[in-house]
């Protein structure tokens, strides 16, 4: 194993999780990064608001590589700016063929009052069939935990979203308490 800190150590940055339910978008992420066996960072901010808080983002990865996808997402959303779904698979399509781009490593979970969809570098945009995703280190724990939490409570969907990130948290060393929490409600 590299030693933390140095060029190439193993960075674990992150779990985010989306759910909708009843009208509500609710999108949660940690805040720990971790480089190799070190904790560097305990509160990072790893869901933003974007597109005049039309649309919410999350990401798993390498910070740098994430601003920089944040950043041509907005690009995509202002030529589509009311077609979600088109904006994420231009920006795919350019994360997938640019030779810059196809270097970031990262996932992107986007959101907007109508859907939730996960994008990735090798050209993917994903909507899953219940209206739940979540990605990075913890991911697999949190989406188990949220798909309980939706099918099984009353729970709206920020609640189901911070407690599924709890449950993660409980459970994976690379994600922490931390927690941030954005939605989007019916206007």
């Amino acid at each position: 194993m590299k030693p933390p800190f140095s060029p190439g150590a193993d960075v674990r940055a992150t779990t985010v999780i989306a759910v909708a339910k009843d009208g509500v978008v609710a999108m949660a992420g940690d805040g720990q990064v971790t480089m190799g066996d070190a904790v560097v960072k305990a509160a990072a901010q790893k869901v933003r608001r974007l597109a005049d808080d039309r649309i919410l983002a999350g990401f798993a990865g390498a910070l740098a590589d994430a601003v920089a996808l944040f950043a041509k997402l907005e690009t995509m959303l202002k030529r589509w700016p009311a077609n979600l779904p088109r904006a994420c698979v231009e920006l795919a399509k350019e994360w997938r063929t640019d030779r810059y781009l196809r270097r970031l490593e990262a996932l992107l979970v986007v959101a907007d009052h109508e859907r939730l969809l996960l994008v990735s570098g090798d050209g993917n945009v994903i909507e899953p069939d219940v209206p739940i995703l979540a990605i990075g280190s913890g991911g697999g724990y949190a989406l188990a935990a949220a798909r309980a939490l939706y099918e099984r409570t009353d729970m709206v969907a920020p609640d189901v979203a911070r407690h599924a990130l709890e449950i993660a948290a409980d459970i994976c060393v690379y994600t922490n308490h931390e927690i941030t929490v954005e939605e989007l409600r019916p206007q």
